[in-house]
């Protein structure tokens, strides 16, 4: 392939991974107005964000094999298209379960993009220099969509309304279908894999009931409206678990779980997205509903976060390696940025104008996220060997999801639990009930951070575990005829 077409395919990915992540951050400073106007509960406005991730998470690692099985090209344009309509139906919606549908449409469409674009990148760049240089240009696409979406989406929402957010994904998704033919068709041909379809459906349904039920706790209480949905989570959850143990081509290979490395990366994911994302919405929510910013100021006021993620990626790096702090400790120390920068946003006030601690607080937060990320990241793909890379990105992406998910249906039950109780039988809570409950939220965050930093940061490296582990695991898996990857 030439050179100006490597750059012309390099540029289509990049853009759409842009897009991509550029979806989940353009949301949440129009989540304000998406509410007024489609009358969503404040449980009920989580399902904006869950939705998306919940089909993101639970879907990806079946979109990467399905893009290995029948052609990464072909499965890209199948995704771009998806995701593009349903982000026409997203705009286009009236009213708020069909949002919450074409959410998850959009996130199923995300969750075939991702993986195939970048297969993609790999096989269009040769290994070396020249796919270094293009793995750096994608994760700086990344990294600019989340720190754009906070602005864009305020301009947006200020200037056209909140449907702009989701019409604006309409025309990349275009563009990149006109361009698909500078892709590489070739493909991966695997004839003894299939596709786990039972598997991903039941992990969706899983989940999904899983944030329901954590979302009902706080309305319906002891009632079996709250807990027969947990019980239903629990034993979709344990059909995913059988089914996974006696397919020969599973989505999660449930020994991969069992390595140290892989573990401890995956958990800290999750923590790292169930406390940041909820306490991100609680500040959009705070900035627009009591200090009344417009939307482009709210946007602005939250930037610096996708910022110092940025930046925080850069220094985890370096962070993690072994002659500084390695990843063990870098997850420590990022997990401890959280915490410091929830600590920061817990200073939010009914009166006196913005916070001085808020910004610093994001900034707090955005540094330790992005150095935890990339130590968590670091970790994981460490604890397997180079045939199984893909798997264990799989699941970090995946955990990462299912935290932001989780997260908010636990920590928007506790708000809303809070300002409940701190509301008159029969009237709406006040500003103070609200900010209160936020408050609550995001310091009941604050103490699972830390209590994970000290754990880290006292625990000894699983180093000779892991080198046991390993080859222990691949002789299980190919016992099994689990597939490599």
């Amino acid at each position: 392939m030439r050179d100006h077409r490597r750059r012309l395919v390099l540029g289509l990915l990049c853009s759409v991974q842009f897009v991509l992540v550029l979806d989940v951050t353009i949301v949440a400073v129009a989540l304000p107005s998406i509410r007024d106007g489609l009358g969503f509960s404040a449980e009920g406005l989580q399902w904006v964000i869950s939705a998306y991730v919940l089909a993101f998470a639970a879907l990806l690692l079946l979109g990467g094999r399905a893009a290995d099985l029948w052609g990464r090209r072909r499965l890209f344009l199948a995704g771009l298209a998806t995701f593009a309509a349903a982000s026409a139906w997203c705009g286009l919606t009236g009213a708020s379960w069909q949002l919450v549908a074409a959410r998850a449409v959009q996130g199923a469409g995300a969750a075939v993009v991702a993986p195939a674009a970048l297969s993609l990148l790999t096989t269009t760049f040769a290994e070396g220099a020249a796919r270094e240089r293009a793995l750096g240009v994608w994760t700086a696409a990344a990294a600019g969509g989340g720190a754009a979406g906070f602005l864009l989406g305020g301009v947006l929402t200020q200037a056209l309304g909140w449907r702009a957010v989701f019409l604006v994904n309409v025309p990349v998704g275009v563009l990149g279908l006109l361009l698909a033919p500078v892709l590489p068709a070739g493909r991966v041909r695997q004839p003894a894999r299939r596709l786990d379809l039972a598997g991903a459906v039941t992990l969706t349904l899983g989940l999904s009931t899983l944030v329901y039920a954590l979302s009902r706790i706080e309305r319906a209480g002891l009632r079996p409206a709250a807990w027969l949905p947990l019980a239903a989570a629990a034993l979709l959850g344990a059909a995913f678990v059988a089914r996974e143990r006696r397919t020969a081509h599973p989505l999660v290979p449930l020994g991969a779980l069992r390595l140290p490395g892989l573990a401890v990366g995956s958990l800290v994911a999750v923590l790292l997205t169930a406390v940041t994302t909820p306490g991100v919405l609680f500040c959009v929510l705070y900035l627009q509903d009591v200090l009344g910013y417009p939307p482009t100021l709210v946007g602005l006021t939250v930037a610096p976060f996708s910022v110092a993620v940025v930046a925080g990626s850069l220094a985890g790096a370096r962070l993690t390696d072994a002659r500084r702090l390695g990843t063990r400790r870098a997850m420590a120390a990022g997990l401890l940025g959280v915490g410091l920068g929830a600590a920061a946003l817990s200073t939010m006030g009914t009166s006196g104008g913005l916070p001085p601690l808020l910004v610093a607080g994001f900034v707090l937060a955005g540094l330790g996220l992005g150095i935890a990320s990339v130590a968590s990241t670091a970790a994981g793909t460490a604890a397997v060997p180079a045939a199984q890379q893909g798997l264990a990105s799989g699941l970090l992406n995946t955990a990462a999801q299912v935290g932001t998910a989780l997260g908010l249906a636990v920590l928007v039950t506790v708000a809303s639990a809070r300002a409940g109780a701190l509301t008159p039988p029969g009237g709406s809570p006040t500003a103070a009930a609200v900010v209160d409950g936020y408050r609550l939220a995001i310091l009941a965050g604050l103490a699972v951070t830390l209590a994970a930093a000290t754990a880290l940061a006292a625990r000894r490296p699983a180093l000779p575990r892991l080198r046991q582990a390993v080859p222990a695991w691949r002789r299980g898996a190919s016992a099994r005829g689990c597939p490599d990857g």
